[in-house]
């Protein structure tokens, strides 16, 4: 009687394990966080930078969406925007804080398919200075032999967290993610 049981058991467990989705760690060497703003300082001038540092988890099976999830960090202090005046002020209290917030961070909230290929719709919270606000945007998700490749661009409000003073650079920032993640 024992037997039956355990082999039940040993069933019941396989079949739960194979109901969630692959398990991924995001790779900073093959991942760019990256955005872009525009400046009307003087002249109207698009500044574009990026973030090292990114750090984090995926979780992803397109047959199984609604075990997905997404958990990314990034670390504020490598902000790079090709001067170095301009990123140490961005590292400022004004701007991103990274001494109080010294990273920005990014948890899924819901995954769900759209009609195209490869593209699904994600809901996520987005933290920046301590402030969380949900964003929803379209990313692309492609199963790859090393891991899961995950690209999205999306528009933020810099203001909506605080980012920078009343000034000449535009509100909106947008943000474009390139995130390899393998196991």
């Amino acid at each position: 009687m024992k037997t039956p049981r355990l082999l039940l058991l040993c069933v019941a467990v396989l079949l739960t394990a194979s109901l969630h989705a692959q398990q991924y760690k995001l790779s900073d060497d093959h991942s760019k966080v990256q955005f872009t703003v525009v400046n009307h300082l003087i002249f109207k001038t698009t500044v574009n930078g990026y973030f090292k540092g990114l750090k984090g988890t995926v979780a992803f099976d397109p047959k199984q969406l609604s075990s997905a999830s997404v958990h990314a960090t990034v670390n504020v202090s490598t902000i790079s925007t090709g001067i170095g005046k301009r990123d140490r002020d961005l590292q400022d209290e004004d701007y991103f804080n990274a001494a109080k917030y010294p990273t920005m961070e990014l948890r899924s909230l819901k995954v769900t398919a759209t009609d195209k290929p490869n593209t699904y719709q994600m809901t996520a919270a987005l933290t920046i200075k301590g402030i969380s606000k949900n964003i929803s945007f379209p990313f692309t998700a492609v199963l790859t032999p090393p891991g899961c490749q995950l690209n999205a661009t999306f528009a933020i409000n810099r203001k909506d967290f605080n980012v920078g003073p009343d000034n000449p650079i535009d509100d909106k920032v947008t943000v474009t993610l390139s995130a390899l993640a393998t196991k």
